[in-house]
Parts: structure tokens; C-alpha cells; sequence
């Protein structure tokens, strides 16, 4: 026995043997590549000692320049060509575990030590890793099966074979009906829609129902949902106070860009600079609050300037991570720790974004303001009379001005309070002989000041000085009691040259308390008086631009940029800390990726035009992704958020890469062309039905043999259910609302916001309408995965919870549905409770019910009907006090409705 032991063990090792000769022999035949073979061996044993957070011993393989640089021992630890030379080797196959690398951790295996030496013996070359490569336009594998109805079947086909797999068979008409459905405007067909497609057996039938789909305007109600996410969107601030925000405009524009089907470089450049285009429009401008839906903290006592630059970076690492799929966050106080990118590149970056004009003021300044029909028509006659009594330039400068009240100097800026403060951290406010600082005020040729201010006090003089409350005294300015309200007074100044701090003092001698707040400013400009004087209409063309001025707006929360007098300079932050501020930078982008355009500014706009340059490497791979990922389950990298070295890679680069090209160069950048490639191909349209063989194979679907089934989203569920339930508002656009929610889900501090639920149609809007609030988002949809928003939320996360159960069963607005739904069921199917079952299970899954499904109903009709035939106020507790008719048929019909909303079959897409 000893000796079949002994023998066993000398053929396993020579098994071994024989392998690790065989696993040499097949790395010496082919290359070495850096990207598959060597960086994940670096990213899982070695970056985290010798990367971008950590160089020990002076050395990084997180670079090429530093992996075969100079170490601190004054030699390389790379020598291209030398594996044996190379301290690298040396230390990664030492025996002693106090010389052996990786330190203290698990010893490389054989193998891994063989790609190393390998790869050293070749040269050391570096790779780019894939996401950083520009897109090329790719072959198409020759694959000829009758299967395939477009290309990217062919690439999927070409996969399938190599798994050893086959395809599904196309699902059937109901099925497709409610995927495409639900997949492109969220919602279930309209009955039109519906019965169009199915009774259509035409060859041309799918296509027709694509394009009639998209061209909905639900459509753009269900992008603007999932785009909304990559916004952070939200009607609060957030942070503690939290308070409202009024930014719905925002949601608008995004609905009316998806369903006009802007181009998706176009959509990009709007968001992120429409400000800065030529001529701006209002809507290129509300494009911009995309990055006005940073957190605002609205808390007495913080620090304005170090909120600002938190807002400033989160629209750097949103950039990033919604339009390129990198966590370029991860640069803020280190080099990248996978990536190839520098911690002073992420600051170069940021000097796109450091000189937007919003301050974390109380009024979210800067703000689109929007006038009525009237007052615009002042404005436009204004301008005219400016271009022809002033010039171009002026009635422009006047016409910005009006619309948003910039550029200005808000008064949070003032410093050096003495019996004064900064109120609630935003309104200067001085009490009686209180004083501060405004620093850096440019007087150079301005001498007229415009302000806003409130007091509640008669008498009240407020005396500016020169350079020290001793200097030079440039201005005493009288200030009428306002009670309380706002008002924007404008003054003449003398002239002075540079630039200068000037130092306020108020006094009012009807003040008796030292505690009272004499006057509020909230923000300054020094400028030159109106133009035109002396011309005719003067007087008119004044008095209207003082009255455009006071007037009651609409506004908006949108970017702009300092004028140079405001400029901010750039600073590296030493080791991410805002307060610690290291070399100066420009703006700039990573060297790893496409260089700037030839002749394009250095400013948002410019980096813009650059980030949807067709040489850019990930803004269409990362839509592309996205887009598949919200058809499919899963993108295509399942990654979405990181398409770098530690993301998942791709299972089909290839495919990926070829629908980027198209997306870029044959579609235009077209979202709805690109959906219709996907959704118009074999792959898309297969049954999701899966065998135990693959299963076995590709569990979780990567190949797509098969339809993936998806829980639908948050969104999707209320969604469909208020649809099919025939209480679904048909109304677009317009502000928030507040559908039904238990009291005492808003705990609001300091400003007393309450949940008003909204009256008639508008508490059964689309849930893409619904008020968010930040520290308490609607409770039904963050129990189905969605999001407060407080940050970019490139992908959701599915998850299998029971409190997914209990709302989905319990929840009071599942019970309003329910009610709804039944009262459908019984006019579709008039008194037999069988018929109305089957109807209503037709007008939800488009297909008629199984014989098995109906009993199951039936039974739960008939133990219910049983219940409420003898328990009245079961019934009428079910029915509600305001329902009609409260009979036991009915109730027993919401019973089954209910049921019928949690079946698997209606929460999932199959």
C-alpha cells in the first residue's frame, strides 16, 4: 500500500512537472501582454506598496518612466532584456521572507513569476490598457448564419461559438411587446400601440414598433430618469438643512433633448458649457444646471469657500465617472493607484471648473432669470435701444446682466467683522457702528454702485472707506428702512484707480438694542452708470432696466464663468487637503489621454469640445456601455463606473468598440439610431427561457444565449403600475410633486418643510416627477434600489431584499393601484369574476393567462369573497371611505389585483 502511495505521488508531481515545462514552453512561443498577463498580477500583489498611494524603496510600477527609473538604491529594478539582472526578479523569487517581495504577503506563483521574467526577457514593454486607446473602426467577424440580423450578431454568434453555445429562438410578439416597451419609454404600449403590433404579422411589424416607440414622447421621460441618477438630481441641497432647490427646468430640458434626439456630443457640450457657447440661449444655458445639482451647505458656521471647492470637485469627479467611466476621484490626493494618471493632473482638470461664479450662496446665485411674455418684450425693446443709442457690445453686457444679475460681488467675501457678522453664512450684517472688510474690490474707472439690502430701520447710514476705517471716506450712502424686504439701490461713487479693500461702517440712531442686526447686504457691484444719457428714450429705456431689475422671476441655478476681475488661480492640494495649496496649474488634460484641439479656449468650453473629440477613448465607449447595460442587465465592461485597470473587462471589446465607432461616425452621435441598432438585432430579441446546460456554462448571461430576466426599476415599477391601472397622468414637464407618503417621513430642520401631497393627476405623475429630498428620498424607491443622489450614481446596483416584498404588497400606494386595477378589471370583463381575471392579466403581461395562473386567481377570488361577504368592515377598510361601489365582488377583485401586481412575471422583464 506504502509503495501505490509513493508511486501515486511521483506521477502527480511529474504531472507537474510536465505541466509547468509545458506553461514555459507556451509562454516562449508567444508574447508576453502587459495588459492581460502582467498589470493584474502588479494590481493584485504589487501596486499597493509600489503604486501611486505608496513608493517603497523609491520605486512605482504604476508608470512606465518609474517601473524603469532609478530605485533609491541609485539602480533600476527593471533592466529591459535582463531578467536575471533585474532586482525585481531577484526579490520576487528570494527565499528569505525578509528579502522576498511581495513583503510579508503570499509568494508569487511559479507561473506569475514566469510572466515577469518573461516579460523582462522581451523587453519590459509597457501597453495602454484598452479603455485608453482611441476607438477604431473594427472588422466585422464573417460569420453566416441564419440567425444573425445585423452586425452585432455577428460579434455576439462569433463569442457564442467558442462557449459552445447557441442561440435562443426570438420571443414571442407579447413578450417583445412589453421588453421594447419597458425598455424604451418605461412604461407598458398605449392599447393603440398594442393592438396596432399585434394583430400585424407583417415582416416590417418589430421595426414599426421600434420606431414608433422611440419616437414617443414618454420616451425621453424614461432616459431622463436613468440620466438623472448621473446628475445627482435632487429639489434639496442636501446636506443638513437640506433645503428646497428649484431646478425642475433642468428635468425638462433633459426630457425635451432626449426625445428631440440631440446629438450625445451635443448634449455633453451643453451641460458642461453651454454658458460659454456663442450667444447663449436660455435653454443652453438651463443646460448648465447639470452641474449646479452640487450639494449646497446650508448650515451657520461653515465655511463658504471650502463648501465651494467641494462642489468644484465633485463636478471634476462627475465629469469623470458620467461621461468617461473613471474613477479620476481616486487622483485628489495621490496618483491614481491603478491608473495612469497624476495627482497634479486632477488639478489641472479642476482649473475648468474653479472659475464658475456660484459661491454656496443662500440664493444658489448664479440664476437664470426668466421673465413673462411682457416684461420680455421691455427686454427686447431695452436691447434694441441699447444697440442703437449705446453699442453691440453694452446692450449685451446689459441684456447678461438682467438675465442674471452678474457679474457681481456677493457679500459672504466680507471678512473682518467687528460687531458684525457673517449671517447664516451668507448676508453681511453689521449692528449699530458694526463694521467689516471687503477686500480686492477693482475701482479702476468704476464710478457707480449697485447693491442689494434689507433693514427694518429708519435713519440708517452705511459710510465706505479706503484701504482702513481710517482712510480715505469714499461714500456715506443713506439706506430707506425696506422692511425687511429686498431692494437693489444703485449710487454714484468717485473715481478711483486699482484695486482697493474697502471697509464698511453702519450706524442708524433709532437702533436702541446692541444686539439688533442694523442691515443685510447681500451682494455689490461696482460699475459705470447706464449708458445713453442725453440720447431720447433715456429716461424710458432707464426706467425700464430698473424695473427689469426688481422684477419677479422665474429662476434657475445655472453656470458662469468669473470675468477676469474675479479670476481664481489653481493650486495643487497637498495631499487633498483644500487648505493646504501647493504648485500652481493651468487647465489642462491627462497625458494618457487625446490632447486638446488645435485652436479651442482653456476653459469649460474648451475641455468640452475636447472631451467629445472623436479621438477621446471613453465618452462614447462609456454611453455605449450604458446604453446596453439599460437593455441587457449588465454592460458589456459591467463596470460602468470604471472602465480602467480594476474594472471588469469587457466580454465583447470588439463589439463594444464597433458600436462606438458607428455611434461617433455612421449615427452622428444619435441615441435613438443606436438603440435601434441594439434593439433590432437577433440577440436583443431572444426568449429569455434558459436550459440546464447553459446555465451550466454562462450562469449569469455574459454571452447572451439567451435573454436576461431584470427586475425593472424603481422608476418602471410605479411606472407600469399606475398605467395599467388607467390612473397614470398623461401630463409632461413642470415642478416636482409630492404623490402619497406617511407623515413623519421629513424631519426638516431649521426651515419647517413639510410633504404636501400633491391634489388630482399630480399625485399619479410619473415617478420621474417625484420631489427628491436628499435626507429623505421617497421611501418606495430607495426600497427598490434608487438613489438620494448626493453624488454620481453611474449604476445601480440590483438588490433582493424582503422590505422589497413587504412595499410591493403593503405599501399604501400599491392599495390606491389595486383599487384602480380591479375597477378596470371588472368594466373590461363585466360580471363574470373569471373573464375580468383574464382581462386583466391580458392587459398587463399582452398575452392571454395560463389555465393555471386563472385557478390560482380564482381561488383567491372566491376565499376573499368568502372573507367580505361576512366581515363588512374588513371590506370597507380595504375599500376606503371615498371608493365606490364598497361591495364584497369589488373588494375581492382588489384582493386579486394586488396579487397580480407582485407577480414574478410583472416586477421582472423577461
Amino acid at each position: 500500500m506504502k509503495i501505490f502511495y509513493s508511486r501515486k505521488i511521483i506521477v502527480l508531481l511529474a504531472l507537474l512537472l510536465v505541466v509547468s515545462v509545458l506553461y514555459k514552453l507556451a509562454l516562449s512561443n508567444q508574447k508576453i501582454d502587459y495588459n492581460t498577463q502582467v498589470k493584474p498580477i502588479i494590481n493584485k500583489k504589487c501596486i499597493s506598496c509600489h503604486g501611486g498611494v505608496k513608493q517603497e524603496a523609491g520605486f512605482s510600477l504604476l508608470f512606465q518612466e518609474e517601473a524603469l527609473g532609478l530605485t533609491e538604491s541609485g539602480k533600476p529594478a527593471i533592466i529591459p532584456g535582463d531578467p536575471e539582472g533585474s532586482e525585481l526578479i531577484r526579490r520576487i523569487t528570494e527565499n528569505d521572507p525578509d528579502e522576498r517581495m511581495p513583503y510579508k504577503h503570499e509568494a508569487l506563483s511559479e507561473e506569475e513569476i514566469e510572466v515577469f521574467r518573461q516579460w523582462i526577457k522581451e523587453g519590459a514593454k509597457w501597453g495602454e490598457h484598452w479603455a485608453y486607446v482611441s476607438v477604431k473602426k473594427q472588422n466585422i467577424p464573417d460569420v453566416e448564419n441564419k440567425w444573425v440580423r445585423n452586425d452585432i450578431d455577428r460579434f455576439i454568434y462569433e463569442k457564442l461559438e467558442e462557449q459552445k453555445l447557441e442561440p435562443s429562438e426570438e420571443a414571442d410578439k407579447a413578450t417583445l411587446l412589453r421588453r421594447l416597451s419597458l425598455d424604451l419609454i418605461g412604461l407598458p404600449a398605449s392599447a393603440g400601440i398594442t393592438k396596432k403590433y399585434l394583430q400585424d404579422n407583417s415582416d416590417k411589424a418589430y421595426e414599426n414598433l421600434v420606431d414608433e416607440l422611440l419616437a414617443s414622447p414618454r420616451y425621453g421621460e424614461r432616459w431622463t430618469s436613468n440620466w438623472l441618477d448621473i446628475a445627482r438630481y435632487a429639489d434639496t441641497r442636501g446636506y443638513e438643512a437640506d433645503r428646497g432647490r428649484i431646478i425642475w427646468k433642468y428635468r425638462d430640458w433633459l426630457i425635451k433633448a432626449y426625445n428631440s434626439d440631440k446629438p450625445y456630443n451635443d448634449f455633453l457640450i451643453e451641460q458642461l458649457a453651454g454658458d460659454l457657447m456663442p450667444n447663449p440661449d436660455d435653454a443652453k444655458y438651463i443646460a448648465t444646471a447639470f452641474h449646479r445639482n452640487t450639494m449646497t451647505n446650508d448650515e451657520g458656521g461653515t465655511d463658504n469657500e471650502e463648501f465651494r471647492t467641494s462642489a468644484v470637485m465633485d463636478r471634476v469627479n462627475t465629469t469623470w465617472s458620467a461621461t468617461m467611466g473613471t474613477t479620476f476621484n481616486c487622483v485628489q490626493c495621490h496618483s491614481h493607484p491603478y491608473d495612469p494618471f497624476k495627482a497634479d493632473e486632477y488639478y489641472k482638470f479642476m482649473a475648468f471648473f474653479n472659475n464658475t461664479r456660484d459661491e454656496d450662496t443662500n440664493a444658489d446665485y448664479p440664476l437664470l432669470r426668466q421673465y413673462d411674455s411682457q416684461d420680455s418684450l421691455k427686454l427686447v425693446q431695452l436691447t434694441g435701444w441699447l444697440k442703437s443709442n449705446a453699442s453691440e457690445a453694452l446692450a449685451k453686457k446689459y441684456f447678461n446682466f438682467l438675465k442674471t444679475w452678474q457679474p457681481t460681488i456677493n457679500s459672504l467675501q466680507c471678512d473682518q467683522f467687528v460687531n458684525a457678522a457673517l449671517i447664516s453664512s451668507w448676508f453681511a450684517g453689521l449692528r449699530n457702528n458694526g463694521t467689516c472688510r471687503l477686500k480686492d474690490v477693482v475701482l479702476q474707472d468704476k464710478t457707480q454702485l449697485m447693491f442689494r439690502y434689507k433693514t427694518n430701520f429708519d435713519g440708517g447710514k452705511w459710510s465706505i472707506y479706503l484701504d482702513t476705517l481710517n482712510g480715505k471716506l469714499l461714500k456715506t450712502v443713506p439706506l430707506a428702512n425696506t422692511k425687511g424686504e429686498w431692494k437693489i439701490v444703485t449710487v454714484p461713487i468717485p473715481a478711483e484707480k486699482g484695486k482697493r479693500n474697502l471697509f464698511f461702517k453702519y450706524y442708524s440712531p433709532v437702533i436702541k438694542s446692541p444686539d439688533d442686526t442694523g442691515v443685510q447686504f447681500e451682494w455689490f457691484q461696482f460699475d459705470v452708470p447706464f449708458p445713453g444719457k442725453g440720447k431720447p428714450g433715456y429716461e424710458l429705456a432707464l426706467s425700464n432696466f430698473n424695473q427689469l431689475m426688481q422684477a419677479k422671476v422665474d429662476e434657475t441655478p445655472i453656470m458662469i464663468e468669473n470675468n477676469r476681475e474675479q479670476f481664481r488661480t489653481t493650486h495643487v492640494f497637498e495631499r487633498g487637503n483644500w487648505m493646504v495649496k501647493g504648485n500652481k496649474v493651468e487647465p489642462g488634460v491627462p497625458d494618457i489621454m487625446n490632447p486638446m484641439p488645435a485652436n479651442v479656449p482653456k476653459n469649460r468650453l474648451g475641455m468640452a469640445l475636447w472631451l467629445t473629440d472623436k479621438k477621446n477613448p471613453l465618452v462614447a465607449r462609456t454611453m455605449v456601455n450604458r446604453l446596453w447595460e439599460q437593455l441587457f442587465g449588465f454592460g458589456i465592461a459591467e463596470t460602468l463606473e470604471d472602465l480602467g485597470s480594476q474594472g471588469i473587462a469587457p466580454t465583447h471589446k470588439e463589439l463594444l468598440d464597433h458600436l462606438s465607432w458607428q455611434f461617433m461616425n455612421e449615427y452622428n452621435w444619435s441615441m435613438k439610431r443606436l438603440l435601434k441598432e441594439i434593439v433590432m438585432s437577433a440577440t436583443y430579441r431572444q426568449s429569455s427561457a434558459v436550459t440546464e446546460e447553459k446555465l451550466k456554462i454562462d450562469p449569469n448571461n455574459k454571452f447572451y444565449s439567451r435573454a436576461s430576466r431584470i427586475r425593472l426599476s424603481a422608476e418602471q415599477l410605479r411606472d407600469q403600475a399606475l398605467e395599467v391601472s388607467n390612473v397614470l397622468s398623461k401630463k409632461m414637464y413642470g415642478p416636482s410633486v409630492m404623490p402619497f407618503q406617511p407623515e413623519g417621513i421629513w424631519r426638516s430642520p431649521y426651515n419647517g418643510e413639510k410633504w404636501k401631497m400633491s391634489t388630482g393627476e399630480d399625485q399619479y405623475r410619473r415617478a420621474v416627477y417625484t420631489y427628491l429630498k436628499r435626507t429623505a428620498p421617497y421611501p418606495s424607491m430607495m426600497t427598490f434600489d434608487g438613489s438620494a443622489r448626493e453624488s454620481c450614481l453611474p449604476r445601480r446596483i440590483r438588490t433582493n431584499t424582503p422590505l422589497q416584498a413587504l412595499t410591493s404588497l403593503n405599501d399604501s400606494t400599491t392599495l390606491v393601484i389595486s383599487r384602480s386595477l380591479a375597477l378596470r378589471m371588472k368594466e373590461l370583463g363585466g360580471k363574470e369574476s373569471k373573464v375580468q381575471i383574464s382581462k386583466g392579466y391580458e392587459a398587463m403581461m399582452f398575452k392571454p393567462i395560463s389555465a393555471k395562473k386563472l385557478k390560482a386567481l380564482s381561488d383567491l377570488y372566491a376565499e376573499a369573497l368568502r372573507k367580505y361577504k361576512t366581515d363588512k368592515t374588513a371590506m370597507n377598510q380595504l375599500m376606503g371611505a371615498k371608493d365606490k361601489p364598497a361591495d364584497p365582488e369589488t373588494a375581492s377583485l382588489v384582493i386579486v389585483a394586488g396579487a397580480m401586481l407582485n407577480m414574478d412575471e410583472w416586477l421582472n422583464k423577461n
